[in-house]
């Protein structure tokens, strides 16, 4: 029952800490600079999630060698999304790239 109420008080404040900024956002016309700039914001944010569980997939230490499986996945992704543009493409290129790498490392090949 704890975990409810810790769940809900999280909820409500984080509710009325962003609420208010919505609402005045909302009546004040923004300059398009503005704009322009959160088109950055989704990017930047999954570039932090990802990069560092690319670079380092046991959390501690820098990893960039052939055995690192997201490394080479990841680049074999950003190699696909440059040149195709295609977001479908891109993900299932990456991830039988993933898969395949990590099959070759636990089977002895790398």
């Amino acid at each position: 029952m704890n975990e409810y109420i810790l769940i809900g008080g999280m909820m409500l404040v984080t509710f009325g800490v962003r609420y208010p900024v919505l609402a005045l956002l909302s009546k004040v016309p923004l300059p398009e600079p503005i704009f322009r700039a959160l088109k950055y914001v989704p990017p930047a944010v999954l570039a932090a999630i990802i990069v560092p569980k690319v670079l380092m997939p046991s959390g501690e230490e820098l990893q960039i060698h052939i055995s690192n499986a997201p490394l080479i996945a990841g680049t074999a992704a950003v190699l696909v999304a440059w040149r195709s543009k295609n977001l479908l493409l891109t993900i299932v290129l990456g991830m039988l790239t993933l898969w395949g790498w990590q099959w070759l490392i636990h089977n002895g090949a790398l």
